[in-house]
């Protein structure tokens, strides 16, 4: 008589987490609030209030919405639907969670290692934000309000100047319509006027040179910003999600009242409704464009945060019987109405900057850094208690960009903690180090040509691994795993079977949609830029290195993972390299023993007909080397209290 084990080398429950844990080995989510609070704040970042606007606007106004929920509904919710069942049914973090298909397994890498760069850069823009908090508040008028400062050139034109009117009085050609007859030396002068925001930023918080090739030393300020930055990620996370699962109640919902207040505040000023009709009014020409279409899908692929891993980490922590069906619709509706009510507010500070500099909004406007960091600054120095104003923006800004970079951050944690379980008694000892690591990455990023390694991380960090992992994902849950078996583990989950609709989108739909847009993002991929400066052919380089991290652990895994097949034929190895893991399932036995028999009714398990579950319930003898990976993990096993049968050998 053969004993044999039900389940998961991974599975059960252990003592090291509360007593009302589900899984006592990893820990559950302690409420589903904090679950969803969790992942409302994790699709809700800082693209929402710099870049969304900025697109909306650039796209055809009101007209930009239409593609945008379309894309939303055939790739966005399929994307965060099957990640958020992925993750909830197998209660494993990215890397680990491949045993649904083993030669795959370097997407899960690939997506710890896009949310690690991602992180350290994030973690600058966070730096940044921190530092213009501290100065918001160090005196009664904010700093970038006027020139006359020792960081300020004879360019600098304050709106208080009547050579700044007068320089924006100009038409688009450069005719002064209130200057008529003014000399070329005149004019040529007017064009090299800068504003005080935009020669605080660049000459007084960042100190840039000249290039890249120029990193001249490290800005001692914001070094010690970033040594702030990542203290405060620490504390939120050297718990886990038990620690910043209670911090989102006040990170995710506190920038929605900040977002309130200034929206306030800004129609209450002139010219906000004038910003508010530039932002939406439609412009139904441009959707004959393709470039809107790929525009919209680029922004909701990024959005709502399908293969960054953050999705599948938050899920793993759910019950098993939680409602994921209602929060795949839910998270990413918030998501997407965060972004047009975003829009409201800096379109309402951009109607004003606009009324009282005399510029057209279409000047006005900007995205990204440019927009939090120059534009926002010089509408809210006009106001009055303009250091109130400032500290809020900022404030809602560094909560917004936390969240974000929770779910990254524990996405990297609980990848490595999963697949390298002795990490697991040394959690806390491990989150201290992986943010000392990322602290020591982004140093770079804080001398005086660290805005140029930021713009090259950001540019192509995740700009095309991201859909190539999603692409993979999609093909290889929906054709390889196979969609009414994945349907059928959803529906061992939440008691009702997903509806066609679903079914159509993974195995058609989203992935067509996907490779598209990688096909529109290769095509119309530019050299990056930073304004007037033109990297040099070693940065671009670095850059693509950078962007093929994410993707090299892919064909590499799988050719490791054939390596370690046998089979008598290349076709036969890669199948059963393909095909699920002896230890895929569900964490806990009482569910993996549904599991099975939900998979014997369908099917899906080759045994004889038998009134002994336990025929049924024991996996057939895994390779050799999964048998030594069991071995490696038998101290795991030992603390773990797991259900044994005994069962006869098939």
């Amino acid at each position: 008589m053969q004993k044999c084990r039900v389940g998961s080398t991974l599975s059960l429950s252990t003592t090291s987490s509360t007593s009302s844990d589900e899984n006592r080995l990893r820990g559950n989510w302690t409420g589903r609030c904090d679950f969803l609070l969790s992942c409302i704040g994790y699709a809700v970042g800082l693209g929402n209030v710099w870049r969304f606007p900025y697109l909306c606007y650039r796209n055809g106004g009101g007209a930009f919405l239409i593609p945008y929920c379309i894309f939303l509904l055939l790739c966005g919710m399929p994307l965060f639907f099957m990640e958020l069942s992925f993750g909830q049914f197998s209660s494993l973090s990215p890397i680990s969670i491949w045993l649904i298909s083993p030669m795959m397994k370097g997407l899960g890498y690939g997506m710890v290692i896009i949310s690690g760069i991602v992180c350290v850069y994030y973690n600058i823009i966070i730096t940044w934000t921190l530092y213009y908090m501290y100065l918001s508040v160090k005196q009664s008028v904010v700093p970038w309000a006027t020139c006359g400062n020792k960081w300020n050139t004879i360019h600098c034109a304050s709106n208080d100047d009547d050579d700044y009117f007068d320089f924006n009085e100009t038409d688009h050609n450069g005719t002064g319509l209130g200057s008529i007859g003014a000399s070329a030396l005149q004019n040529a002068t007017a064009m090299l006027r800068t504003s005080p925001s935009e020669e605080f930023w660049r000459r007084y918080v960042l100190q840039i040179s000249d290039g890249i090739e120029d990193m001249g030393s490290v800005r001692w300020e914001l070094f010690l910003c970033l040594c702030i930055a990542w203290i405060l990620v620490f504390l939120c996370l050297c718990k886990g999600i038990k620690s910043s699962g209670k911090v989102v109640y006040f990170t995710a919902t506190f920038p929605y009242v900040l977002l309130t207040i200034l929206l306030v505040r800004g129609l209450m000023l002139p010219g906000a409704g004038t910003g508010i009709r530039f932002y939406l009014q439609p412009k139904w020409e441009s959707l004959k464009s393709f470039k809107v279409w790929g525009d919209a899908a680029t922004q909701i692929f990024y959005s709502v945060g399908p293969a960054w891993g953050g999705l599948i980490t938050f899920a793993s922590y759910n019950k098993f019987h939680n409602n994921c069906y209602r929060d795949a619709i839910v998270v990413p509706l918030i998501n997407c109405g965060t972004s047009v009510f975003a829009g409201f507010v800096v379109f309402a500070i951009l109607g004003y900057m606009s009324e009282i500099t005399g510029m057209p909004i279409d000047k006005v406007v900007d995205k990204g850094p440019g927009l939090a960091f120059i534009v926002y600054p010089a509408a809210v120095a006009t106001l009055p208690i303009s250091p109130l104003w400032a500290f809020l923006f900022f404030f809602m800004l560094l909560l917004i960009g936390l969240d974000s970079q929770f779910g990254m951050f524990e996405t990297m944690t609980s990848a490595f903690i999963d697949e390298f379980p002795v990490l697991r008694s040394r959690k806390l000892l491990f989150t201290a180090f992986m943010c000392f690591v990322e602290f020591l990455i982004g140093i770079p990023c804080v001398m005086n040509g660290g805005m140029y390694v930021l713009q090259l991380m950001d540019w192509y960090s995740a700009a095309f691994s991201l859909m190539f992992i999603s692409l993979l994902e999609c093909v290889i849950i929906a054709w390889v795993y196979g969609v009414e078996r994945f349907l059928t583990d959803i529906e061992l989950m939440v008691n009702r079977r997903p509806c066609f609709w679903w079914k159509v989108m993974w195995c058609y739909v989203t992935p067509m949609l996907i490779f598209c847009l990688l096909l529109f993002n290769l095509i119309m991929h530019e050299a990056i830029t930073y304004n007037d400066y033109v990297y040099p052919r070693w940065a671009i380089a670095l850059g693509w290195f950078m962007a093929l991290m994410s993707v090299i652990p892919v064909p590499v895994l799988a050719l490791y993972t054939y390596s370690q097949t046998s089979g008598r034929t290349v076709w036969e190895r890669v199948c059963k390299g393909m095909q699920p893991s002896w230890e895929w399932g569900p964490a806990l036995e009482k569910h993996r023993m549904e599991y099975k028999q939900r998979l014997y009714e369908n099917g899906y398990a080759h045994a004889p007909p038998t009134d002994d579950l336990d025929l049924v319930l024991c996996p057939p003898p895994p390779p050799p080397q999964q048998q030594q990976l069991a071995k490696e993990k038998e101290p795991l096993r030992n603390e773990q209290t797991a259900l044994e049968n005994d069962c006869h050998p098939l």
